[in-house]
């Protein structure tokens, strides 16, 4: 019986049950059901085979698995285009609107969220070197940063839209509130991340406040830098789209989702999400590869 299930013939065995009970079930799914289980093959032979190219092609297999499971299931099952557009229609809107999408990119990403992004990060950083200094801000400050960043995004949101106006100023103000305190809190802990021995050691050096800053406190802090930066990312991608819901100029990633659902467009609202995703995974990917060439040295990179 122990020889049984330790056969190799096993899995394959399973897996061909699995497809002809789908197939009788129903043909469609038994096709889906036999795509899923040789791309999930392919996968794990790419996984145990050791070699380099399997890290990159095992992620976008499973991608492409993905994508190609839901064409099926749209094209089999015939589901309206208005519940869930198949990704070929996604793909082929997402080609014929590229002026339209690039300037809702412009609008959202680069001047709302970039803006808003640079701007709240770099405000954050430098209120937490003043917090760093003064323990009356660290105990007066932070617990109203932590009730400030609970309060939700289509509160504040419409408040600020009616503060700086319809254009990308309201979006970029949005973007900062939500990704100052995030960022805050991080760069304050990382600046308590060096040791105490670390620290007296550079006392004993004569070191002034700036040179411990610098050459020991700043260091030690990147990592948890690099984790606010990183999480900043989605959150000003979010705070810019949402932001715009709230009032925009006619053209705007948010406005364009808005207007095309009340159209039932949802292939162009589809390619929306797409272009979102990807610059978000962009500037996710941006900062993670910042944060492996500066702290090469941190536990968490090896």
């Amino acid at each position: 019986m122990t020889a049984f299930w330790r056969s190799p013939w096993l899995g394959p065995s399973v897996a061909l049950l699995v497809i002809l009970a789908g197939f009788a079930a129903d043909q469609g799914l038994g096709l889906i059901l036999a795509v899923w289980l040789a791309a999930w093959g392919i996968n794990i032979w790419l996984s145990n085979s050791g070699r380099t190219i399997g890290g990159f092609a095992v992620p976008i297999l499973f991608g492409a698995t993905l994508l190609v499971l839901w064409e099926l299931a749209v094209r089999l099952y015939e589901v309206s285009p208005v519940i869930l557009p198949a990704p070929s229609a996604i793909w082929a809107r997402l080609i014929t609107s590229t002026d339209t999408l690039w300037a809702d990119f412009v609008q959202t990403i680069v001047k709302g969220a970039m803006s808003g992004y640079v701007t709240g990060c770099a405000a954050a950083f430098a209120v937490a070197l003043a917090v760093d200094r003064s323990p009356f801000l660290q105990r007066g400050l932070l617990p109203v940063g932590n009730f400030i960043a609970a309060l939700p995004i289509v509160g504040t949101a419409p408040i600020l839209v009616m503060w700086y106006g319809f254009g990308w100023q309201s979006k970029a103000a949005v973007v900062v509130v939500m990704v100052f305190f995030p960022m805050l809190v991080n760069t304050v802990q990382g600046l308590k991340a060096s040791e105490v021995m670390q620290r007296d050691l550079m006392r004993t050096y004569a070191a002034s406040y700036w040179q411990t800053l610098f050459k020991l406190r700043l260091p030690a802090a990147l990592p948890f830098i690099f984790n606010g930066l990183k999480i900043c990312t989605t959150l000003a991608l979010i705070g810019a789209i949402v932001a715009e819901f709230f009032g925009s100029p006619t053209v705007g990633m948010g406005f364009r989702i808005k207007i095309e659902v009340g159209r039932l467009a949802m292939d162009m609202v589809w390619s929306s999400i797409v272009v979102a995703a990807l610059a978000g995974t962009g500037l996710y990917g941006l900062m993670a590869l910042l944060e492996r060439k500066l702290t090469f040295w941190h536990p968490s990179q090896r």
